[in-house]
């Protein structure tokens, strides 16, 4: 057999192709592919000539013997055979199913694998949730603690332990820093920062009621704790919440008489608003060198210098607007509880004195002028009245009676004025306007009160020029002779008197002090302290009897005007209240009657004489 296999493969491809070319036609085309034939042709050509042409014979009798072999076969097996085809055919059929089923497992097998996936997910899931249950359980305690903190926080708050609130919420903070993540921690902070909401709310409501320094500073060391304002920030809110308050302690103040309203307020103010000041320095120290670093930007000292220029002001506003209201006769007293205001806030470097005396100085000032246009309309008045029919008898001069000493530092009303009446109501309305000016009379206010008064004389001086001219035609000579005693005695006794008034509220010594000029140079400066009677003098020189004046000498004149004033500073030198006092023993605000008593300082003609000339 080998050295067939070696023949046939020492066939070469041209013995191939001669015996393709030979037997072309005498098998068939399949079985050039058998290797079992081409291995029999192989062989066959290896035979000789006898061999070959047995070789026909002995295929026929090895074909016949096969044959008897497979009938001897087939009858002692046949049932084997019809047993084998039986079976092959179940055999056939149940592969039919195998493959059938195979199929159908096929096609569900990529359901089954989802399915087997899905289930260990959940499997695996359901294991991590019995393990996470398990720990859940056996941290039951703590996590308990954890999930009760907003309670907790919330009842210590509405409770006011503020100490335990920002326990918890330091706690809290520290949490969200390492479970941020955890939709629960988040929902615990969230609450957690509801409540420490409502305690910063609570603490600002604090500083708007009315408390002492240590819950003061307990507050605001709180507030700080909470780390939800800077520093600058902190001290505005503190501000503003104790301006609060004391914005609703003055709105409580009623403001139905301003003098009640003003003095109320300046109580509340000086104690209320000291006290703040102390709470703010006792807590806030802007002198501190720990709290100033390289980037202080906020000039925190400013804050609170500006807050209280703006409280100074806003009560320089409500003193200015209840002045103007009007405080009656009072100025002097609200003066002083002001001064006293002003001296307390000093101590804490906010002295605003020198504020009010402007304020105070036009009050006073429009008082004055107020009074006085008053008592020119009266003197108006009472000369459209007048009438110098019946002579006045010469009360002044001819009723005898008893006058009071004068004593020292009191100022006598000239009495020849009972014979004018409107001349001697227009002294008694004047007189009460320097009453009221010299509860609180600024030396500043020389020059301003009289102008005002050298206005009003000229203005009466006008007054009795339009009755001269509207009555003059119808003057008799006694008419005529008594309306030039009228005019002297306006110039003569009135005026000169109302200029000692004034010498008295307005001292030449203190007014020539300030100045810095000799008490004989103050004339020079205008009128201060001193009516200019010219003016008045020009206006009546028509009217006026001619006098013959000598003149001194100049030096001699200087002199005696030295001596006089020299002599009045003696007298009147202490200081603007001694001159308010000796105001008050010179003159009241309404003048007696003229009958006889220990002092009479207002002067008013007697009511018979009165009636007599109204009947007339």
């Amino acid at each position: 057999v080998r050295t067939i296999k070696m023949a046939a493969v020492g066939i070469d491809v041209e013995d191939e192709s001669i015996l393709a070319s030979i037997f072309r036609d005498s098998f068939p085309e399949n079985w050039r592919e058998n290797p079992d034939f081409t291995l029999y042709l192989s062989e066959l050509s290896t035979y000789g000539v006898d061999k070959l042409s047995r070789e026909p014979e002995r295929l026929a009798e090895e074909r016949a013997q096969i044959l008897e072999q497979t009938q001897e076969l087939a009858f002692c097996n046949y049932k084997t055979f019809i047993k084998t085809a039986e079976c092959t055919k179940e055999i056939y059929r149940d592969f039919g199913l195998v493959e059938k089923h195979v199929s159908a497992v096929l096609d569900k097998l990529p359901g089954l694998s989802e399915k087997c996936k899905r289930f260990i997910m959940e499997t695996e899931e359901t294991g991590a949730s019995r393990r996470m249950n398990s720990l859940t359980l056996n941290r039951h305690t703590e996590i308990l603690e954890i999930l009760e903190i907003p309670q907790l926080m919330d009842t210590c708050v509405r409770n006011g332990y503020y100490e335990e609130a920002l326990e918890l919420a330091s706690y809290v903070k520290r949490l969200e820093k390492k479970y941020s993540s955890i939709p629960v921690i988040q929902g615990i902070v969230n609450e957690v920062r509801s409540s420490a909401q409502l305690m910063l709310n609570q603490l600002i409501q604090q500083l708007r009621t009315n408390i002492q320094l240590p819950t003061c500073l307990r507050v605001i060391g709180y507030l700080r704790r909470m780390d939800v304002f800077t520093e600058a920030e902190l001290r505005i809110k503190f501000l503003q919440a104790r301006d609060a308050w004391l914005k609703s302690i003055l709105g409580s103040i009623s403001d139905s008489d301003p003098y009640f309203h003003i003095t109320k307020t300046i109580e509340a103010c000086r104690v209320h608003l000291f006290d703040i000041i102390t709470q703010y320095r006792a807590i806030f120290s802007d002198e501190d060198p720990l709290l100033l670093t390289s980037n202080h930007i906020v000039n925190e000292s400013a804050i609170f210098h500006g807050w209280v220029v703006q409280k100074v002001s806003e009560f320089l506003g409500i003193l200015e607007m209840d002045l103007e209201k009007g405080v009656g006769s009072r100025l002097d007293s609200l003066l002083g509880q002001c001064m006293y205001f002003g001296l307390s806030f000093s101590r804490v470097g906010a002295d605003f004195r020198g504020q009010l005396a402007p304020m105070f100085q036009k009050v006073a000032m429009n008082t004055f002028v107020k009074a006085v246009q008053e008592a020119m309309e009266k003197f108006q008045e009472d000369m459209n009245l007048y009438t110098l029919i019946s002579p006045p008898y010469m009360l002044g001069s001819t009723i005898h009676m008893t006058l009071p000493t004068e004593q020292p530092g009191t100022l006598q009303p000239p009495m020849v004025l009972l014979d004018f009446p409107p001349l001697a109501c227009f002294l008694n309305n004047n007189l009460a306007a320097f009453n009221d000016l010299r509860l609180c009379c600024p030396i500043a206010l020389a020059q301003e009160v009289t102008i005002c008064l050298e206005d009003a004389l000229v203005k009466v001086t006008k007054l009795i020029l339009a009755f001269h001219r509207a009555e003059e035609t119808a003057f008799s000579a006694k008419e005529q002779e008594l309306f030039i005693q009228f005019c002297i005695t306006f110039t003569e006794d009135l005026v000169p008197y109302l200029n000692r008034c004034l010498q008295l509220l307005f001292p030449p010594a203190q007014l020539a002090q300030i100045l810095g000029v000799p008490p004989t140079q103050i004339h020079k400066y205008g009128s201060i302290g001193c009516i200019n009677k010219g003016v008045i003098l020009d206006l009546l020189d028509f009217i006026l009897p001619k006098k013959e004046i000598i003149i001194p000498p100049k030096k001699s004149l200087d002199e005696e005007l030295e001596k006089i004033l020299t002599a009045e500073s003696t007298l009147h030198s202490p200081g603007l209240e001694t001159n308010n006092e000796l105001l008050s023993e010179q003159y009241s605000p309404v003048m007696s009657s003229v009958v006889p008593s220990d002092r009479t300082e207002e002067i008013k003609p007697d009511s018979s004489d009165v009636d007599e000339n109204a009947s007339s």
